[in-house]
């Protein structure tokens, strides 16, 4: 009996002992879990009860009976962080990975989208579009502190979730690269071609648990324009990945490769969070027979850079035989958007090119962090079993702690610290008297005792509030010394001796009533702006700052200008993003100045379903479109009435300017600054065409310009306005072809706090928001679906809606474009009168932009403040192409990320190669 003690006894032990050793440096934590369990990996999972913060759900999705991805834990919608602490080695590598799978927990349909960060440093937004779809970042970092903190933030819809967080450790030199202090990499990419299935490979095939996703699955303009005679090739033969200083790729992997039979190996794949600088590498083994004649020779072709390759690749001879891995690649490549790639054979080659595997990752710039980290760690760790000192992360950066408020410069300061009835006790901390960006402190409503510290190592006080403590002692004189001091509270305690007289002279707010032996030295000392003891006396000037304010509004004068529309207006912001002043209210024109000023309604310049525009020009210069009412029945007066109310409270240089309205005689007109260019419309495909054609890069900035008037009706008017009809023929341009926004007859004012509007549907066919036809319900994300119509108008020359122009299943241009985008055919609807003059790269990402913009679900859809930021994107990337195109490459380095490789040779076999690199990364070198 005792001996089958000792032989279960040491069973066990080697059980336990293998069992830790088989995975070291792994965390697997599975979000909202119970249990610990082993999945079909053989991976250990252990549930996140270390986190205390949010809520669990239960979550059903087709297809997915993993029980790590069976629960979530979500968080509020609020402008707190919510972070994970993971223990960690300092110097050693690391690999973290988060995995979201939304499932509908909240029941709502509406997609999340949020950030995730690493410590101070933002990683990436999370953004869902299918409920049953993975969504997963994975992230590569050298550890410099014993934890790292994943933390969740800044929702911009939804809730903030997480399905999973891993963190794998990498052994030895794996990834090791000369930035590694200063930056993370973000993967983008890491690709087994040849693959056998569309199953991934990763552990245990892969030690680290790397995802090697399989190049079977296909995603909308990922891994297409595959070259005919490809081939899948693989081998049983074991692969020796032990290079020096290698990246050690799992031999499942390598054992697959595509073979180039017709002698090209070619490929596209969006890459996100570029253009930028990354780090990618390829992995090269030989797995075929080849006769003793047969040669594989090959060189890496970039469309548009002929000289980037000089050395031809010969796998066997750089790995020193079959069987063995090869892996050249750079560390400092300027990426674009959308990466096409060829190998090809050379002319003395018997063979095709072979390619087993491909791993690229985005340079993420580290973020040191606020520079009052270390103090407020020290003061935190006083009172580590309280819930507000469980934050995580960074206490200012990428949002602060919900205690703390912070400057908003790169490596920020604490300015206001908010501990109100927290509990505390003992001394104030000293660490809060070295904080010397404090403007505010609050510690009110506590237990502390002892006297007041020294605070003038905190020179920028203002607002101090030690009120309901049980401090004792006197009101330390250092006070007088804190030249920015405006408020004072230090009632209820048990404070004595006098107040200090600088306190009493320089204008302080001071209340220190409660305090039995504290005293007033001095009656005849100043009074201003001070409050001494009494709550009284701060009720008296709360009451008399009201008063003022009362007073300031009744005395103001309406101007002589404004009509009686504006008396009825909703609250305004009346002075725009772009500081433009606020103008009066609209002028009332009378019918007799309008018919001088367009000769009796000569020139008619345009029409629509409002009526009739003509050209004026009145008595000081100044043109004029003048836009007369031709339905005069209640919704076309409706119309009116609605536009006139609207113009007279918003103004923006990307809006059209409303000058003045006229109601006499039956008639109802509107009045507008003249725009010598006329519409989008007649541009992209009016009868002036040939005559009136636009390039690309003007094509991008009217949009930049269209899209910015629309942003001021989102964000910069309170409450927000809904265009509603946002087409090419309500995009007007002035005599320098810059973009205005007109025509706000069925524009709608958003409600406060609501979600939508409840509206009968109107707008123009092709650009209508199909989720606002079917449900009725008008929200801004309405205007983002026409705004990404006329994305697609831009890029293909097309009109919305043809009967001929789409072939015979489609007759709008979003089914169109979409089913030549997703299939990576992006020439297959380029305007042909663009003539080739543009950089491919910056039409991909309008591309892929519009269909975002023209998702079914509002939810889905991208902020037109986002699209914003593509298309000025897509802007850099056009003038970095047009400086190449001139000659002045240098600008390119400097001031934008060109779309492909910079300029330079780029040698697959070589050391000691340099390509240009921005200044933010030390030159690196090729490996």
């Amino acid at each position: 009996m005792e001996s089958r003690f000792f032989i279960f006894f040491f069973w066990f032990l080697f059980l336990l002992i293998n069992g830790s050793q088989a995975q070291p440096g792994f965390i697997s934590l599975d979000c909202g879990g119970k249990d610990n369990f082993t999945d079909e990996l053989g991976l250990e999972w252990i549930p996140d009860t270390q986190m205390i913060s949010g809520d669990i759900a239960n979550i059903s999705v087709l297809n997915e009976t993993r029980t790590q991805y069976m629960t979530l834990r979500y968080f509020p919608a609020d402008n707190r962080k919510y972070c994970y602490t993971l223990d960690v080695i300092p110097r050693n590598r690391y690999l973290v990975r988060a995995t979201f799978l939304y499932g509908n927990f909240d029941n709502n349909n509406f997609y999340p989208k949020f950030d995730i960060s690493l410590g101070a440093t933002r990683w990436a937004t999370i953004v869902i579009s299918d409920a049953n779809t993975m969504e997963y970042q994975e992230l590569i970092f050298l550890a410099t502190d014993p934890s790292i903190s994943v933390c969740l933030s800044n929702a911009t819809t939804g809730q903030p979730f997480i399905s999973t967080l891993e963190l794998r450790r990498f052994n030895g030199s794996i990834y090791m690269n000369e930035f590694e202090n200063d930056f993370f990499m973000s993967v983008s990419a890491r690709i087994n071609f040849g693959a056998e299935s569309d199953d991934p490979v990763r552990y245990p095939d892969d030690p680290f648990d790397r995802i090697w996703a399989s190049d079977t699955i296909k995603k909308a303009n990922y891994l297409v324009d595959v070259a005919a005679g490809t081939e899948r090739v693989s081998t049983k033969m074991p692969i020796d990945v032990n290079t020096v200083n290698g990246e050690m790729p799992p031999q499942k992997a390598m054992q697959t490769a595509v073979v180039g039979r017709n002698g090209s190996l070619t490929y596209r794949l969006n890459l996100d969070g570029f253009p930028g600088f990354g780090w990618a590498f390829v992995y090269f083994a030989e797995i075929e027979d080849l006769d003793p004649s047969d040669t594989r020779k090959f060189r890496l072709v970039l469309p548009g850079d002929p000289d980037i390759s000089k050395l031809v690749v010969n796998i066997q001879e750089n790995a020193h035989g079959k069987y063995r891995l090869y892996e050249p690649g750079y560390f400092n490549l300027s990426l674009p958007f959308v990466l096409s790639f060829r190998f090809g054979k050379t002319g003395d080659s018997t063979m095709g090119p072979l390619l087993n595997a491909m791993e690229i990752n985005r340079y993420v710039k580290r973020t040191g962090g606020s520079l009052d980290g270390p103090v407020i760690s020290s003061l935190i760790s006083r009172y580590s079993s309280a819930n507000w000192t469980n934050e995580g992360g960074d206490p200012c950066l990428p949002v602060p702690w919900s205690w703390i408020r912070c400057d908003s410069d790169i490596l920020p300061r604490i300015t206001s610290i908010k501990l109100s009835g927290k509990i505390l006790t003992g001394n104030i901390p000293p660490e809060l008297t070295k904080l010397s960006g404090l403007v505010e402190l609050w510690l009110d409503g506590n237990s502390l005792t002892g006297p007041i510290p020294d605070l003038s190592g905190c020179p920028n006080l203002q607002i101090i509030h030690l009120e309901n403590n049980q401090l004792s002692g006197e009101l330390p004189s250092s006070l007088e010394g804190l030249t920015s001091l405006k408020e004072l509270y230090v009632q209820n305690n048990r404070l004595t001796g006098s107040v200090p007289s600088g306190l009493l002279n320089n204008g302080v707010i001071l209340n220190y009533t409660g305090n039995t032996n504290l005293r007033k030295e001095d009656s005849n000392h100043s009074r201003k702006k001070i409050i001494i003891g009494s709550t009284v006396g701060a009720s008296a000037l709360l009451l008399a700052t009201v008063a003022s304010c009362i007073l300031l509004q009744k005395g103001k004068k309406s101007s002589p200008k404004q009509g009686r529309l504006e008396q009825n207006l909703p609250p305004q912001r009346f002075v725009s993003s772009f500081g433009d002043a606020a103008t009066e209210a609209a002028h009332c024109f009378t019918l007799a100045e309008l018919e001088e000023a367009t000769r009796n309604f000569e020139r008619k310049v345009g029409s629509g379903g409002f009526g009739v525009v003509y050209y004026g020009k009145l008595k000081d210069g100044k043109e004029i479109a003048v836009k007369v009412l031709t339905n005069n029945s209640f919704q076309g007066k409706r119309e009116f009435s609605n536009e006139v109310t609207l113009l007279s409270r918003i103004h923006h240089r990307n809006l059209v300017q409303f000058l003045g309205f006229c109601q006499e005689d039956g008639k109802s007109i509107l009045v507008y600054e003249f725009m010598h260019n006329g519409t989008l419309k007649e541009h992209l495909y009016g009868p002036q065409l040939p005559d009136r054609s636009i390039n690309w890069i003007r094509r991008l900035e009217i949009a930049e310009d269209a899209a910015k008037g629309i942003e001021y009706l989102h964000t910069g008017c309170v409450p927000s306005i809904i265009h509603r009809d946002v087409k090419t023929s309500n995009i007007l341009l002035d005599k320098n072809m810059r973009a205005k926004v007109s025509d706000f007859g069925l524009s709608k004012l958003a409600v406060d706090g609501a979600s939508h509007v409840s509206s009968i549907v109107r707008g123009t066919v092709g650009y209508l928001d199909p989720e606002y036809y079917i449900s009725q319900q008008l929200t801004d994300k309405s205007d983002v679906y026409s705004f990404g119509v006329i994305l697609l108008e831009l890029i293909s020359g097309q009109e919305a809606i043809s009967n001929e122009k789409f072939g015979l299943n489609c007759r709008n241009i979003v089914q169109w474009a979409k089913l030549h985008i997703e299939s990576g055919d992006i020439q297959g609807i380029i305007d042909p009168a663009l003539h080739n003059d543009y950089d491919i790269q910056s039409i991909w990402k309008i591309a892929e932009k519009a269909l975002m913009c023209v998702q079914p679900h509002g939810s889905m859809r991208p902020s037109i403040s986002e699209v914003i930021k593509e298309i000025q994107d897509a802007i850099a990337i056009e003038k970095g192409a047009e400086a190449v195109r001139e000659g002045s490459s240098d600008d390119i380095s400097r001031h934008s990320m060109h779309s492909s490789l910079h300029a330079g040779s780029m040698d697959l076999g070589a050391s000691d190669h340099y390509l240009s690199i921005d200044e933010s990364i030390t030159r690196p070198t090729a490996r």
